[in-house]
């Protein structure tokens, strides 16, 4: 592939001058922190930028180096991560900075094989580090470098599998020629084409009269921005039944802070892994199993709450859930019911940012912090 010179400093300059200002940039010209890209690009997996920029500030004020991150407890992570969803970037983050810092002296490795072999780091995550940290002309990939490019030569495939995913990776790679200045600074380079695809040649409105390389885009010359790339299958989502117990207990002479609510710890295993929730169920079965929960624990003035609606990638809860107060018996083993501990915190504490529940435990909490619906 021949490529284009002009495009390529049309692009740089054009970054120059409209690169959003993110935590976790450089500026032109200079490169990032290779912590601070990491940790980036990982909670920007499936995650909108506008929200991991507060995650990201919190993160690097508790955690500023992978020493402060090796040592942290894995639960302290993922009570950092609440909200970010796909909690096995976390886990990913917390092994790396382990690893770093056993097997690198604290320093992230600039070889690329070293580099693929850290948990979580894909080949895009990969490209990223070493240009954008290490200025090394490394090609990458996500969904919006696949769409500026498959709109540039007008790919008719799906840009993110198959042979069209190995022809823009090789596009991608074709840019960082020598003597090109994306090959020069392939930290700008790679950064203005993630952000064109972020900001003007989006999905569904390209604003291609704003675009500083429209001229030479085969989509753009042919009219068919809207159909390239062409419409990914829509993900098959499962339907799944779950009934979940907003478990309270009145309060105690211990108690300081009121009513408390009790959550149940998932095993390391599984869905929601090392998380939090209120203690439930899912499957054709729940309802049966949680009345057995409600009578093990003497569960006393029970009403429902409405009925709420989760959806993940591949899955669409249905959650009826139940509220309660605990009667004079004790708790069951929590092994029985699939948790690895229990433990009482308040509603507010329950529904924190680093409360590390899944999302779908603090909507379940949250329906005991909403006034009741009018009569």
């Amino acid at each position: 592939m021949t490529v284009d010179l002009q495009r390529q400093t049309a692009l740089l300059g054009w970054y120059a001058r409209h690169a959003r200002r993110l935590p976790w940039r450089a500026p032109t010209g200079q490169l990032a922190d290779p912590y601070g890209v990491v940790v980036s690009e990982l909670m920007l997996q499936q995650t909108r930028v506008d929200t991991v920029i507060d995650y990201f500030a919190r993160w690097v004020q508790r955690w500023p180096h992978w020493q402060a991150l090796a040592a942290a407890p894995l639960d302290d992570v993922l009570a950092q991560w609440t909200g970010l969803g796909y909690y096995n970037r976390a886990r990913n983050l917390h092994r790396t900075a382990q690893t770093v810092v056993a097997e690198y002296g604290g320093v992230l490795p600039r070889d690329v094989a070293a580099l693929a072999a850290l948990p979580g780091l894909g080949p895009y995550t990969v490209g990223a580090v070493r240009s954008i940290a290490f200025g090394q002309p490394a090609a990458l990939v996500d969904g919006n470098v696949a769409r500026v490019l498959a709109r540039w030569y007008g790919l008719r495939h799906d840009p993110m599998a198959g042979t069209g995913k190995a022809q823009v990776w090789q596009w991608a790679a074709d840019h960082l020629q020598p003597a090109t200045a994306a090959c020069q600074h392939p930290q700008d380079w790679n950064q203005a084409l993630m952000e064109l695809g972020a900001t003007v040649c989006t999905p569904k409105q390209p604003q291609c009269q704003q675009c500083p390389v429209a001229t030479g885009c085969v989509a753009h010359a042919l009219d068919l921005t809207l159909a390239i790339p062409p419409p990914r299958q829509r993900t098959t989502v499962v339907p799944i039944a779950a009934c979940y117990y907003a478990v309270q207990r009145l309060p105690q002479p211990q108690d300081r802070d009121g009513i408390l609510v009790l959550l149940g710890k998932r095993g390391e295993h599984g869905r929601w892994a090392g998380l939090w929730e209120p203690p439930g169920a899912e499957g054709p079965d729940a309802a049966a199993q949680m009345l057995t929960f409600a009578e093990q624990c003497g569960l006393q003035a029970q009403r429902p709450l409405p009925t709420l609606v989760h959806v993940l990638t591949h899955r669409r809860y249905a959650v009826q859930a139940t509220a309660g107060t605990l009667g004079d018996r004790p708790l069951p083993d929590p092994a029985h019911w699939g948790y690895t501990a229990w433990r009482w915190t308040t509603v507010a504490e329950a529904l924190a940012n680093t409360s590390g529940l899944s999302r779908l435990g603090q909507k379940i909490v949250g329906l005991l912090a909403a006034p009741p619906p009018l009569l």
